[in-house]
């Protein structure tokens, strides 16, 4: 990944990224080149000397039984947003002024490993519900439906952990631009509805 030194990310900043993964891109290198799938995510900073990214892939997808020949790649992003130069201040001063993309990434290399055992399975989907029904005034809970049911859809997905070997990490969110403008990217993006977008310009505004 190619990283500014204006646009790398912290310690704290790629422990962020980790936390909350969402659905990323698993990518592995097989004999018959790159295969790659969107899949939900949960961070294990227990497993392995560096943590470990959870997730699972339906059985009839063949990226889990097709060995990977190298290091395999996680790629996670937070909202990314065109940036209009009319939200700068600096347009008035000078106008030397272009459009750009405001994206938050990490890339996560690791070794592959594969759990094909229903135990592993139905903690790791317990793991993902919790996590991602947190928010809920009732959340959804796997007991909710029937045991024989849950036990057949386990038996059409298989696991997949990547323990982590290394991560590369950047924040492109306006860093470089004066406060002046930053203040127009927060304000251009809020006014558009990207919301959260806007919320990690300014968390990665200098301080």
């Amino acid at each position: 990944m190619y990283i500014p030194a204006h646009f790398a990310a912290g310690p704290e900043a790629v422990q962020e990224l980790l936390n909350h993964p969402g659905a990323a891109n698993l990518v592995t290198s097989t004999a018959r080149g790159l295969v790659a799938t969107l899949l939900p995510f949960v961070y294990d900073p227990a497993a392995g000397e560096r943590g470990a990214l959870l997730g699972h892939v339906a059985r009839n997808n063949t990226q889990w039984s097709e060995p990977a020949l190298c290091e395999s790649l996680v790629i996670i992003q937070r909202p990314d947003a065109y940036i209009s130069p009319n939200w700068y201040a600096s347009k008035a001063e000078h106008g030397r002024v272009v459009p750009t993309w405001n994206y938050s990434a990490a890339h996560v290399y690791g070794n592959l490993v594969i759990h094909d055992d229903p135990a592993w399975l139905e903690g790791l989907v317990r793991r993902l519900t919790d996590v991602h029904e947190a928010g809920s005034e009732q959340p959804w809970s796997v007991d909710d439906a029937p045991e024989r049911y849950v036990a057949g859809q386990l038996r059409a997905i298989v696991g997949v952990e990547l323990l982590i070997t290394r991560v590369e990490a950047k924040l492109k969110l306006s860093q470089n631009r004066p406060s002046a403008d930053i203040d127009g990217v927060v304000a251009g993006l809020s006014a558009r509805g990207e919301a959260d977008a806007a919320a990690d310009v300014e968390r990665a505004r200098p301080r």
